[in-house]
């Protein structure tokens, strides 16, 4: 598994926190460190079929303070790709990477975890 977060963000710390306790390896990522590419975020998106609004962090402060709740609807998929890839700390954490292919985001990741 791989498994991107932020190091301070304490839903990331429950999660790692869950796959210790169940004994689950997984490859770690920072997304403060390295941040997904435009190109990434595509392919997450086009592969989950979440809206885009799911891979924002919508209480984030950047996504506060640049008002992008009201410029997400006018926004095309590629310009959304673009913006999320500019700073990690837009883009919704955690995000989940299973061995079979699967990507779960959010709050979903959480979930996931449970059933394993």
């Amino acid at each position: 598994m791989k498994l991107i977060c932020y190091k301070r963000c304490t839903t990331c710390k429950g999660v790692e926190k869950m796959l210790e306790e169940k004994n689950i390896s997984y490859e770690y990522r920072d997304i403060k460190e390295d941040n997904p590419t435009a190109s990434e975020l595509k392919e997450w998106h086009e592969k989950t079929g979440l809206p885009i609004k799911r891979f924002f962090n919508t209480s984030g402060k950047i996504y506060r303070e640049e008002n992008i709740k009201d410029k997400l609807p006018n926004l095309t998929n590629d310009e959304a790709y673009e913006l999320l890839a500019k700073d990690g700390m837009l883009v919704k954490r955690p995000i989940l990477f299973t061995d079979d292919g699967e990507i779960y985001v959010g709050p979903d990741v959480k979930k996931y975890i449970e059933t394993l």
